[in-house]
């Protein structure tokens, strides 16, 4: 399958700016007493992409910025963390976004709250510790409000993409 210059360049630039708000959350302190609490904004992009470009090309792009960010400003916990919070908010998000029926907001709401779910059972397993489990509670409302507003930003920018794309 050959991929025009067009997408070519729409991928390029969903990757890159995933990789920009990867770079600004990292620089947003966030201190609520449980490590690892983040706003989630590179998943604007994961929401930009499953609404306007589908599920592969948006997985492609995800797995790309997780590696480069991990790569780039990470080590391999920060692989680990994001890569079992991807694939459970993702297959979450997928699942709902075909299913249909959810608001773009209650898509994003769920995947929040399963990065967070993922990233815990990560945690556990790596430190082999089931008392983290006493973070679910302030985890889940994180992802819900950081969800929530991800899925707001998200559509707003899903509808003006889709406008412009429309017109190309």
């Amino acid at each position: 399958m050959r991929m025009n210059a067009r997408k070519t360049s729409l991928y390029g630039m969903l990757l890159a700016l995933a990789m920009v708000l990867s770079y600004v959350e990292a620089m947003i302190p966030i201190n609520i007493g449980v490590p690892g609490v983040k706003l989630g904004l590179p998943n604007i992009v994961t929401m930009i992409g499953l609404y306007s470009i589908g599920g592969l090309p948006t997985l492609i792009i995800s797995v790309l910025r997780i590696l480069l960010v991990s790569f780039m400003f990470g080590n391999t916990m920060t692989l680990a963390y994001s890569f079992s919070g991807f694939a459970l908010s993702f297959l979450t998000m997928l699942l709902l976004r075909r299913i249909g029926g959810f608001h773009r907001t209650v898509v994003s709401l769920m995947g929040g709250v399963m990065h967070n779910v993922g990233q815990l059972l990560a945690a556990m397993a790596l430190l082999h510790s089931p008392v983290l489990l006493y973070y679910l509670p302030v985890l889940m409302v994180a992802g819900v409000v950081a969800g929530a507003l991800i899925g707001v930003l998200a559509g707003l920018i899903t509808e003006r993409i889709l406008l412009f794309l429309r017109k190309c």
